[in-house]
């Protein structure tokens, strides 16, 4: 890499920490009380990816701590969006399944945050979304693919 390319990468990775830090405030802000996006999000991934993963295998996937994501994941418990239950493949570690009230919460927090989305959306139109989404999951991927290196 030529030393003159640094500072554009730098930028764009400032850009997407911004980004990241401004979505996750327009986001929670639409959620109820109590519940942040690490919850949501812990909720969306289960309901992506399925359920049936292990505390660690999400906090891997989240780049967290073991205690931090059993942390978040005893909130859910909790408030019943997720059981835990024995791991049918270990006996010594759970696996995180999420319930149908965790289901509907998750549905209803995208609805409850359709403003902030309604919003954005109008200054950026689906077209220029859609040209950007394979860009970003190829970044994506190829970070995935450095993290477990």
């Amino acid at each position: 890499m030529d030393k003159d390319q640094i500072p554009l990468y730098v930028q764009f990775f400032t850009e997407v920490g911004i980004l990241n830090q401004l979505s996750r405030t327009g986001i929670e802000s639409h959620l109820p009380m109590g519940i942040t996006l690490a919850h949501f999000s812990v909720l969306h991934h289960l309901m992506r990816l399925g359920d049936g993963q292990t505390p660690l295998h999400i906090a891997k996937a989240f780049q967290l701590p073991k205690t931090t994501m059993t942390h978040t994941l005893s909130v859910l418990e909790k408030r019943g969006l997720i059981v835990m239950r024995p791991n049918p493949d270990d006996g010594r570690s759970k696996s995180v399944v999420i319930t149908d009230l965790g289901r509907k919460f998750r549905d209803d927090a995208i609805v409850a945050s359709m403003p902030f989305f309604a919003n954005f959306a109008a200054q950026f139109p689906p077209e220029r979304l859609k040209d950007m989404l394979p860009l970003l999951a190829e970044m994506r991927g190829f970070l995935d693919k450095e993290r477990d290196t």
